[in-house]
């Protein structure tokens, strides 16, 4: 341990879960390490991480900034007058909280305070969860002392004497799934015996997923699935009609993740950086849907990373009305196939991933 542990440590990452949770757990095993560190937390003001981070214990300071619209809107004209405003805001942050090193997870607001943290020569380390990473990480790299990825052949983005391979920072509790089936299904109210379903879209919700749930609940009825169906908050007004009808359990948001996966015999899942890693580390069989909303498409490209080890299935959204009965009935219908999927998964899991990369940062602060 070193001498100096009154470390000041400041942290970047939100607009969605899949760049909160990574600096919490970060930020986590930073505190378990040093405990008398001082840690200050910078998001996007309006955005969830003002609500999540405080709820992990941590302060932090909110920016003017958003992204860039791919579509020409009226807010891309007010995109340059948010981004010198967060500059100054960083500006302001860094000078008053004095870091000794700073992380960022991605999200709209780790690219003005990673920036100003490179231009007062404060090491940096950025943590890369896609497969293709986005603008602001590629900008960032350039000052970057360490990007830590979590898939190959990131090296055509990033300068490659810079990359260290640790995988995702993804929440402890899902090590030991493996021994709370019982608990779990006790816990949701399930039956034993009888074939679980959990249904994800991401914290907000997935507007297409929750459209084929609804279409297929009297197909997957006859299935004698059991279904925990995680609508999201933008959409729970509209779906928790269906709550305890036909074996359906509908939730805005599952807190007891542990307990969901425990339960849970298949998983439809988008395919975010943070709940592939997630994923993997649970071993169950997947059919990812991803998300073709997103930027250069990453999700899918995550999918395939995993899709072409023989590890999950997947379904383009183009392709659902087609492919999904079909592909559900013939996974559901074959243990072999759920077992191999979930083994195969298993293997790419990179479990020490938070440890491993708090080593890094523990390098540079030294």
């Amino acid at each position: 341990m070193a001498k100096k542990e009154t470390y000041k440590i400041i942290l970047s990452g939100g607009g969605t879960g899949g760049h909160i949770y990574p600096a919490i757990a970060i930020a986590n095993e930073l505190k378990s390490r040093f405990p008398d560190a001082k840690f200050l937390f910078v998001g996007a003001k309006d955005r969830m991480e003002m609500e999540k981070v405080p709820q992990a214990g941590y302060a932090i300071e909110g920016l003017c900034i958003s992204g860039i619209q791919r579509k020409l809107t009226l807010k891309n004209l007010a995109f340059p007058f948010k981004l010198i405003s967060s500059l100054w805001k960083a500006r302001s942050i860094i000078n008053a909280f004095k870091p000794d090193v700073a992380i960022g997870t991605g999200g709209f607001a780790s690219g003005p305070l990673l920036y100003v943290a490179a231009s007062k020569k404060i090491p940096s380390l950025i943590q890369e969860q896609n497969s293709y990473p986005g603008i602001t990480n590629k900008l960032l790299s350039k000052k970057a002392k360490k990007i830590c990825v979590a898939y190959d052949g990131l090296e055509q983005f990033f300068p490659k004497e810079k990359i260290i391979k640790t995988g995702n920072p993804v929440r402890q509790d899902l090590l030991e799934i493996d021994s709370k089936a019982v608990e779990a299904k006790n816990f949701f109210n399930l039956k034993h015996g009888k074939y679980t379903l959990l249904v994800l879209g991401g914290s907000l919700g997935a507007k297409r997923i929750n459209e084929l749930i609804e279409d297929e609940l009297d197909f997957l009825d006859t299935l004698n699935v059991q279904i925990i169906w995680q609508c999201g908050k933008l959409y729970y007004q509209q779906y928790k009609i269906y709550n305890n009808t036909k074996n359906v359990q509908v939730h805005e948001f599952l807190n007891d993740m542990d307990f969901a996966y425990a339960a849970a015999d298949i998983i439809i899942s988008r395919a975010g950086a943070s709940s592939v890693s997630e994923l993997c580390i649970v071993g169950k069989p997947v059919i990812f849907i991803p998300s073709p909303n997103v930027a250069e498409d990453h999700q899918t490209k995550n999918a395939m990373a995993i899709v072409n080890n023989n590890a999950a299935m997947i379904i383009k959204e183009a392709d659902l009305d087609v492919d999904f009965e079909n592909k559900f009935s013939q996974l559901i219908a074959s243990p072999e196939k759920q077992k191999e999927l979930g083994v195969n998964m298993k293997k790419m899991a990179l479990e020490n991933a938070t440890k491993e990369i708090v080593d890094e940062v523990e390098k540079l602060l030294k």
